[in-house]
């Protein structure tokens, strides 16, 4: 861009990696709304706090009452929603921050674009699936009973389709796990990534 330069950093990633003892990474929930991401992505959170990891949950419905307010779901808007949050967690993945990203992101596009941002290495898809009745039944928040009733647009899932990942680094079946064991299936892939550093 025109005016604008990048202006190198005085500390670099190793650096706050080694000081942290620990690796940024980001683990990217996706999944239909009300399969768990959210439960999972904070009990996840929880669970590496009490290990003494530096974490922080990016939940997508909360982005969208501030950094993402302006944003509705459409197509170009929902790509746009991914764009930032995408861009957010890669920053707080250089800082040394174990980043937990958990929103529907529903077209593997969305999902390949964060995945080359943030960096493969650096990168967990994890897929939280959930039939479309469980997660009807799981609707605390009614939308779905407002999406059937053409209340609610391009509700992924009803009018707006979700595109399952074909490659997810793990798979969580909310429909068989219970919370405990799918926290567990997670902590135990990323443990090994956080540990790095002198």
């Amino acid at each position: 861009m025109k005016n604008i330069y990048w202006q190198e950093n005085s500390i670099s990633q190793q650096e706050r990696y080694s000081l942290l003892k620990q690796r940024g990474i980001v683990v990217w929930l996706t999944g239909l709304s009300g399969a768990g991401k959210s439960t999972l992505a904070f009990a996840l959170q929880k669970k590496l706090y009490e290990a003494a990891y530096l974490t922080y949950c990016l939940d997508g419905d909360n982005l969208r009452h501030g950094l993402n307010s302006d944003l509705g779901f459409s197509n170009q808007d929902r790509k746009e929603n991914i764009r930032r949050i995408a861009e957010v967690a890669a920053l707080f993945k250089d800082a040394g921050i174990v980043t937990l990203v958990s929103c529907i992101s529903p077209h593997e596009e969305m999902r390949e674009f964060a995945k080359k941002l943030i960096g493969h290495e650096s990168f967990i898809e994890v897929y939280v699936k959930a039939s479309l009745a469980t997660c009807q039944k799981r609707d605390v928040k009614g939308l779905y009973a407002k999406a059937q009733e053409n209340n609610i647009t391009d509700f992924t899932g009803i009018s707006s389709g979700y595109e399952e990942p074909r490659h997810a680094d793990i798979t969580i079946d909310t429909d068989l796990q219970d919370l405990a064991s799918s926290v567990s299936t997670i902590f135990d892939h990323l443990i090994t990534l956080i540990k790095c550093v002198d």
